[in-house]
């Protein structure tokens, strides 16, 4: 595993946003690909984007609201969505539990959730597997509309 250093978050500049805009990643891991997202959509604060920075370099974001749900789940407020994606030269190197446990924690000092939940797509055992780690559990399977599945897992704040 590669140490990323002290992670920080802080809301998502315009410049980060291209950048990460920029990220692809391999099939089929291509589905995370945001290169039709738009920059201004995702650096503007109403959308819950974070940068993740380590030693001032950033090596992804998280996502806090809306934007981690799917399409194709009956979503209500009972928890807050969470999501993220590390750049796609860190992918598979042991990082993401890192990544997902400082937003969990920063999550918690601006938001205050009494629970969070994470959809994650059913053929990522890696992500699965690193989210049931820090007690998520599965809630549900669905199918969207794209034809894909996922999983819907929910972790109470403790």
């Amino acid at each position: 595993m590669t140490a990323l250093g002290s992670l920080a978050l802080a809301p998502l500049t315009r410049d980060q946003a291209v950048e990460v805009c920029t990220w692809r990643y391999p099939a089929p891991y291509d589905c995370y690909d945001m290169t039709d997202a738009d920059p201004d959509e995702l650096a503007d604060p109403a959308s819950g984007f974070h940068a993740l920075t380590a030693d001032g370099r950033l090596v992804g974001f998280r996502s806090f609201g809306p934007d981690g749900r799917v399409p194709g789940w009956a979503y209500d407020d009972t928890a807050l969505d969470t999501g993220g994606g590390l750049h796609p030269d860190l992918v598979g190197q042991g990082l993401g539990r890192e990544a997902i446990r400082a937003g969990l924690t920063y999550g918690r000092s601006r938001f205050a959730p009494r629970a969070y939940r994470m959809t994650v797509a059913g053929f990522n055992e890696r992500a699965l597997r690193v989210v049931r780690s820090l007690g998520f559990e599965r809630v549900g399977r669905f199918r969207a509309p794209t034809g894909d599945r996922y999983e819907v897992l929910v972790r109470p704040e403790r």
